[in-house]
């Protein structure tokens, strides 16, 4: 029995320092700090057990110090693993400066640092630094003095200025500048047959602007790629411009019929009023006779008389009437 005792117990001590190495080996990075002593550098164990306490992954913080330090740098392990706590892609960071100091660039850990903190990809900006980029603008349309519209499209020579990546604009900004310069450029243009044959002269004119001040770029070169002919801004505004003059002649024109015809139907109103007023004093000729007769004002000869005349005014324009139509058949027949 005692000896199975003790046999238990050696078993259970065994899978105890078991697991302790295990759990060891898995809070500790041993062999991170193996791989950074066999490469030169040197972190000591409690470095790496302090990482896993700021809950900074040691692998992140270590392989970038081996690379800076084959590639001999001077960067120490406080800047990078302050540089990962404040959000910063380390690795990207020492990869920067190794292509820096390879292309013999003046670029500091803190530069870059800040570099990559600013939300810049400080690699590309290394890189672009060595091999200039390309932008090429969309077709850019600008009018002539003649009305006639060209359009022209550059490619952009560019290269990344890393003492103002920081605060510096972007490539929109470059763009946005450059196509400004080409629309003024072809704008002072007496006639779109001076930008067709001298296109070099919107690089040149544009180029000599100092478009790349306030940027994260330094601009090398600005090509013309290609210069097209678009429509004729100057006619078509004409077109526009006489289309408007007839509206508004025709509106004025309509006003001013509108009016005659309201000046006519108001005349009409007028005589028809007059007219209504006639019949209505004529409505009233009768009972004044009668009225006149009871009274004695008129005598009953009078009023023959009155009889009288109005056959004989009757008569006579009958008479007058039957000559009209006998003249105009005369004239006819003739």
């Amino acid at each position: 029995m005692a000896i199975t005792g003790s046999f238990i117990f050696t078993i259970i001590g065994i899978v105890v320092v078991f697991l302790a190495l295990i759990i060891l080996f898995t809070f500790v990075p041993v062999a991170l700090w193996i791989s950074a002593l066999a490469a030169g550098v040197k972190v000591s164990i409690f470095t790496l057990i302090g990482m896993r306490l700021r809950r900074v992954i040691p692998s992140r913080i270590v392989n970038p110090l081996i690379k800076a330090h084959k590639a001999g740098l001077p960067v120490t392990i406080n800047q990078l693993e302050s540089h990962y706590l404040a959000g910063g892609n380390v690795d990207r960071v020492v990869n920067a400066l190794i292509a820096a100091h390879r292309a013999n660039i003046s670029l500091t850990f803190e530069r870059c640092a800040a570099i990559d903190l600013a939300g810049r990809d400080v690699l590309e900006a290394v890189q672009m630094s060595v091999n200039p980029k390309v932008i090429e603008t969309p077709f850019i349309a600008g009018v002539a003095m003649n009305g006639i519209e060209v359009k022209a499209k550059a490619r952009i020579t560019v290269r990344a200025n890393i003492e103002r990546l920081v605060g510096g604009a972007g490539e929109e900004t470059i763009v946005a500048r450059v196509g400004e310069g080409i629309v003024s450029t072809i704008g002072s243009s007496t006639s779109h047959t001076e930008v067709l044959e001298n296109p070099d002269s919107i690089s040149q004119t544009v180029l000599s602007k100092g478009l790349d001040s306030g940027t994260a770029f330094e601009i090398l070169s600005i090509d013309i790629a290609d210069v097209d002919v678009g429509k004729n801004i100057g006619a078509e505004l004409q077109i526009e411009q006489a289309q408007a003059d007839k509206n508004i002649a025709q509106a004025k024109a309509e006003e001013r019929r509108a009016m005659a015809v309201a000046s006519e139907q108001e005349m009409i109103a007028k005589v028809q009023e007059m007219k209504a007023k006639v019949v209505e004093a004529e409505a009233e000729v009768p009972m004044a006779m009668a009225e006149a007769l009871r009274t004695g004002n008129i005598g009953i000869m009078d009023y023959m008389n009155y009889k009288n005349i109005q056959a004989d005014t009757g008569m006579r324009d009958s008479i007058g009437k039957m000559n009209q139509q006998h003249d105009g058949g005369s004239s006819t027949e003739s």
